[in-house]
């Protein structure tokens, strides 16, 4: 009995030791999760505090007046100052349409009437959209847009989120919804100058704010995104796209039906003619506000007197002008604008700088140089020929030019098979079926892998509507190109392999002369100087013996002729070693050119340009790169089996001739005769029947034309 007691006393004694060690653990825990708690909530207030404080000291300073921001050129002299005085019209808030009300609710803050400066839910769902969905919204109220637009700087940081929250917080505490909405619609920047509804009514339809129909109020909605991106005047095509999600999503929340947003989306707008007196330097300028408005935001172009120093040589760009008045007028169009319209940009190889540019015929605001999207043609086949030299071939290496067969048959310029031929020749005439096959061969993710590096970031690398198919060889893609990029990738050519992307600003200086911006140069090897070197030699014999001798200049010069499906683009692409220029003319209806391939206007355009450009400066040789040896030419294969009878005594004991370098021989634009000669156009579609000339791509059904 004793033993047993005295068991259960230890029993109990021990059960009492961990209840007691287990309740310390808890309270330790506790203790310390209070604690936790405590210096959160310390730091939390501390922070808001200290933030607090600092929105106090924003809000008390001294409002400066508003600056004019200047432009000057690559030589500093002024090219433009901009407006500082906002073209603002205050209008009151019953004046705006319930539409464009609801507009703004759809595409920016549907729960404005619901939260209280900081919408938590729609900084949850956006971020959720984001990771799941791929869409990509933003989590700032209306009044935090204000809050920033009215008192903050564009910059990008966790302390001025967080200002931006605070000032919104005290806005919706001291003004109703109603009153914020309104201040919100007067103050909102949408490009070209405009700020607030009012003015924006004015200056892109010409009306009052209350006289605009839903399909207005949808896109003046959408503007304020991006303002010189989305602006209906500056590029057409993504301010449709971007009316058009405004619409869905009013349709979504139920304040149209989907009957009314058809409409919409199909009412043709009519807007204000706009003129500038800047002449064709307001394509290149409107570019450095559009990148400026980007990085630093409206107010810092408009009010805060930026000295802005560009890359445009004046004298140049009057070479550009002059050169573009070899655009023809076939017509006018609904729009006024003549047609077909043309687009020129210059760049340095060394350096990236833009040193002319002209983005259409002058009677509108669309920037063809920086945002038309086309199909390249044969201009992209460079591409094509250099991929395959990365992976071991030779401007020798021969391919067969033969039917390829099946579903998709794609023909030459002359209609005929080539037999055996080297890359050299193909590229020389342009000729499609060895461009196709060398794709197919060498690896067409390749090749939009190095026309990527070659900084052409309109591809699409993978899905449905890859670019990574046969047709891509023949300039068939899904976005097509910009002829900003194209020059800036043939300037990577020129440049032996090394990539500068293309630079419109080099520095920008405030008001008080501190310096906000200063560009550095960071160039980047995207190919082997030695397969830049031979794909250079190819497309020199282009402008010798090929497709490009129109183009030809007195002094060493490679370049590619492209011309696309049904005559719809046509492209010259060339350069020296000091400069690339990209030549495009098209149809901004998508309507044909006639007949005009990338060896008429556009050669000769490329040609007056770059004749003038460069007549100050010495003609240079292309650098070869050191211990390099040019591969021994060699003649086709077909050519060569034709006359090996005739020959074969005569020449059994010779050895072949040593390896041509670029940078000898016979001047630019010179045959064996020492004369040039153009292409002849193919015939006429109207006599001749189907005909697909060399330069154009197939059509391809799942390559929508844009």
């Amino acid at each position: 009995m004793t033993n047993k007691n005295t068991r259960n006393h230890r029993e109990d004694t021990s059960s009492s030791a961990k209840l007691k060690k287990k309740r310390s653990i808890m309270g330790a825990v506790f203790s310390a999760f209070i604690a936790l708690v405590m210096v959160g909530l310390i730091s939390i207030a501390s922070f808001f505090g200290l933030a607090k404080f600092t929105t106090n000291t924003i809000l008390a300073k001294d409002i400066v007046q508003p600056a004019s921001s200047q432009f000057f050129d690559v030589n500093g002299d002024l090219l433009t100052t901009t407006d500082s005085e906002e073209d603002r019209l205050p209008v009151s808030f019953k004046k705006v349409p319930k539409n464009l009300q609801n507009a703004f609710l759809a595409a920016e803050d549907i729960r404005f009437y619901e939260h209280g400066g900081i919408d938590y839910k729609g900084i949850v769902r956006a971020l959720f959209s984001n990771i799941f969905y791929g869409e990509i919204q933003g989590g700032s109220t209306i009044t935090q847009q204000l809050a920033k637009n009215f008192f903050l700087t564009p910059e990008r940081t966790l302390t001025r989120k967080v200002h931006e929250a605070f000032i919104a917080l005290q806005l919706e505490q001291k003004y109703t919804k109603q009153e914020i909405f309104e201040m919100y619609l007067n103050q909102i920047y949408f490009g070209r100058g405009a700020y607030g509804v009012e003015s924006a009514a004015n200056t892109y339809f010409g009306k009052h704010v209350e006289d605009l129909s839903l399909a207005e109020c949808a896109m003046l909605a959408g503007i304020p995104k991006s303002p010189n991106y989305y602006s209906p005047i500056n590029n057409p095509k993504a301010g449709a796209e971007r009316q058009k999600v405004v619409l869905e999503q009013m349709a979504k929340y139920n304040f149209i039906t989907k009957d009314q947003m058809n409409k919409a989306i199909n009412q043709k707008l009519v807007y204000k003619n706009i003129v500038t007196d800047l002449g064709s330097k307001k394509y290149f300028i409107n570019y450095c506000i559009q990148l400026l408005i980007d990085q630093y935001g409206p107010d810092a172009v408009y009010k805060q007197g930026m000295k802005v120093y560009t890359t445009l040589d004046p004298d140049m760009q009057k070479a550009a002008e002059k050169a573009v008045k070899l655009t023809p007028n076939f017509y006018t169009d609904k729009s006024k604008l003549v047609q077909p319209q043309s687009a020129l940009v210059a760049v340095d190889p060394q350096t990236g700088y833009i040193k002319a540019m002209i983005g259409g015929r002058g009677n509108d605001q669309f920037n063809r140089a920086v945002l038309a999207e086309r199909q390249p043609g044969s201009a992209f086949k460079p591409f094509v020929y250099l991929n395959a030299l990365e992976h071991g071939a030779t401007p020798n290496t021969q391919i067969e030019d033969k039917e390829i067969g099946g579903e998709w048959n794609p023909h030459n310029y002359d209609n005929r098979w080539h037999g055996i031929v080297t890359m050299r020749t193909a590229l020389i005439h342009s000729y499609n079926i060895p461009a196709v096959k060398t794709a197919i061969k060498y690896g067409t993710k390749d090749v939009i892998a190095l026309a990527k590096r070659f900084g052409i970031t309109t591809l699409v690398e993978d899905g449905p509507n890859t670019d990574a198919n046969p047709a891509m060889a023949l300039g068939g893609l899904t976005h097509g190109v910009t002829p900003l990029e194209m020059a800036g990738a043939y300037a990577a050519m020129a440049n032996m392999g090394v990539y500068n992307k293309p630079v419109a600003i080099t520095k920008i200086l405030d008001r008080n002369g501190k310096v906000l911006y200063q560009h550095k140069a960071n160039p980047v090897r995207v190919c082997k100087a030695s397969n830049a070197y031979m794909l250079v030699d190819m497309m020199r014999d282009v402008m010798t013996k090929g497709s490009g001798t129109g183009a030809a200049i007195n002094r060493p010069a490679a370049g590619k002729t492209g011309t696309t499906s049904e005559w719809k683009d046509a492209w010259f692409v060339g350069f020296t070693p000091d400069l690339s220029t990209a030549v495009w003319i098209g149809d901004d209806n998508n309507d044909s050119l006639g007949e005009m391939t990338g060896a008429d206007e556009p050669a000769s355009i490329w040609r007056v340009f770059m004749s003038s450009a460069l007549s100050d400066i010495p003609a240079s040789n292309f650098v070869k790169p050191s211990g390099f040896t040019m591969p021994e030419q060699v003649p086709d294969a077909a050519k060569k089996d034709e006359n090996a009878d005739k020959k074969k005594d005569k020449n059994a004991d010779k050895k072949p001739a040593a390896g041509k370098d670029i940078n000898s021989g016979k001047l630019p634009g010179e045959s064996a005769s020492g004369s040039s000669s153009t292409p002849p156009k193919p015939p006429s579609r109207k006599t001749a029947g189907p005909y697909v000339p060399a330069e154009q791509s197939p059509i391809v059904s799942n390559k929508p034309t844009p």
